[in-house]
């Protein structure tokens, strides 16, 4: 049993709750008075409820954030009903930006906003000790890095095995970029080197192989990028993954001298372009050199075996579908492994609120309050958008139809891939829950019967992709091929000369 109990609900299995654990690390005299519970947003909040009132806890404390909200709603609603007596404290980025909260703070009897390490320690502790005068909303009070205790111990055996780790070796950022809400940090501020590298040698000890490092601006200090890209460097194994956020527009030499030396499979560089057009990224207070990005990620993929997730954002003030179209082009042709193709959310606080009425920019009220219409951008070319994304994930990103995707794209990426995309969904009324197996038949109709490209060229394609696939049986137009026959009967003769 506890007198506290801290939780949220993950949007997937393998996601740990960072946040939770440095809030439990840091709860002083009171962490043996409290629990730290994750669930998942698939649960219902039915069962959640009963596993937290097993706990017979006082206080109950929720991470709030925008994937979860609804969820969270529903099982702070029940709890009320239940437990009235139960005392409920929000915290999160989904609640930290009064007046703008969502409903489910009307049922709340505490709210903290911002930074919790000290702030929730001290409101538990009054609380319990019979203290209540106390305001309904508490600004959180950043506290000095040094001062935090650090969580990684708080990560189980379980969580190196099965989940992803989370690690930060900084916080803030210096850039103003008015969609995120890193924008209103006032800078970035790094832990101390070398107590996060004895921390990072420890849960490498323990097993763990696979660092999201949440850093927003990974490689701003390079010092402390190179020393903790050698310190992973003299850990190299086959199992090892290292996921970094960089700045597309940052990659001295020295930089460049330690990422080449790491092998294929490892480094992953999480590289937010946003947008290549020049008005918008003044419009939303973004620095950033476009020419040294283009040089940049041109030297990422023709020098190094790191693995680039560019992302791009629809539904900008100002932005258009031809010129959303234009920035993808000039994206693709960079040839990341994936471009993430993100459409424009309303975040509580965030400073690109202020151009609401200026640009009509209307959100679906429901979380993840999606972007659906601008003055420059129509709903229904916002929705294409949402759908080209989806596809794109299926056909470029999967890496499963590399032969395939140079045919759809041609010389006009986006124009040929939107029209790719339209004539899919027009197909299947749906972008979800498509077989392989459906989704190359579907594409083959399409580059067929909708961009009338070469039936020898297609099939050529299609067929070298399925073989990669997987999949036992081919599409039905396929079967009938004497090539993939042949190729099949292949493959099945090696097979049998190794059984």
């Amino acid at each position: 049993m506890a007198s506290i109990v801290i939780t949220t609900l993950n949007a997937r299995y393998i996601h740990t709750a960072f946040g939770l654990r440095y809030l439990y690390a840091n709860m002083g005299n009171l962490q043996a008075e409290t629990a730290l519970l994750e669930f998942g947003v698939q649960q219902r909040p039915i069962e959640i409820v009963e596993k937290l009132l097993q706990q017979q806890a006082r206080i109950i404390g929720f991470g709030v954030y925008i994937w979860n909200v609804a969820e969270i709603s529903a099982v702070v609603a029940i709890l009320k009903q239940v437990a009235p007596e139960t005392i409920i404290v929000l915290g999160g980025p989904e609640v930290s930006h009064p007046p703008d909260l969502p409903a489910v703070a009307e049922l709340a009897d505490y709210i903290v906003t911002g930074n919790g390490e000290i702030s929730f320690p001290q409101l538990c502790s009054q609380l319990l000790t019979g203290i209540t005068q106390i305001p309904k909303i508490i600004v959180g009070k950043p506290a000095l890095l040094a001062t935090l205790v650090a969580p990684y111990s708080h990560y189980s055996d379980t969580d190196i095995r099965q989940r992803i780790i989370y690690v930060e070796a900084s916080r803030g950022c210096p850039f103003k970029c008015e969609f995120c809400l890193s924008s209103l940090d006032t800078t970035a501020k790094p832990f101390e080197l070398q107590p996060f590298l004895q921390e990072m040698e420890i849960l490498y000890q323990r097993g763990a192989r696979h660092f999201k490092f949440i850093d927003r601006t990974f490689n701003l200090k390079v010092d402390s990028s190179v020393a903790i890209l050698e310190f992973f460097l003299a850990r190299i194994s086959e199992d090892l993954y290292l996921h970094f956020e960089v700045i597309p527009d940052n990659l001295p030499e020295r930089l460049k001298q330690v990422i080449v030396k790491f092998p294929p499979g490892v480094l992953q560089f999480e590289v937010g372009v946003q947008t290549f057009d020049p008005a918008i990224q003044q419009l939303i207070s973004r620095k950033q050199d476009n020419q040294k990005t283009r040089d940049n990620l041109n030297w990422l993929r023709q020098h190094s075996n790191a693995h680039i997730h560019a992302d791009l954002i629809a539904g900008l003030p100002g932005d258009t579908l031809a010129g959303f179209g234009a920035s993808f082009d000039d994206l693709i042709v960079l040839n990341p492994q994936e471009i993430q193709v993100g459409i424009l959310k309303r975040l509580r606080g965030a400073p690109i609120n202020r151009h609401n009425e200026g640009y009509r920019l209307r959100y679906d009220p429901n979380p993840p309050y999606t972007i659906l219409s601008t003055s420059n951008f129509s709903f229904t070319d916002l929705q294409r958008i949402g759908r080209f994304a989806r596809f794109w994930d299926l056909i470029g990103n999967s890496g499963r139809f590399s032969a395939t995707l140079p045919l759809i794209v041609g010389d006009r990426p986006f124009d040929r891939f939107l029209l790719f995309s339209d004539a899919l969904y027009t197909l299947t009324d749906s972008t979800w829950q498509i077989a392989l197996k459906r989704l190359f038949e579907l594409t083959y109709t399409v580059m067929s019967k909708t961009l009338m490209l070469p039936h020898t060229d297609t099939l050529e394609a299609l067929s070298q992709d399925f073989l990669r696939s997987g999949e036992k049986s081919p599409p039905n137009f396929l079967q009938n091929t004497t090539e993939i026959r042949a190729k099949r009967g292949l493959a099945n003769k090696r097979q049998r000369q190794y059984l």
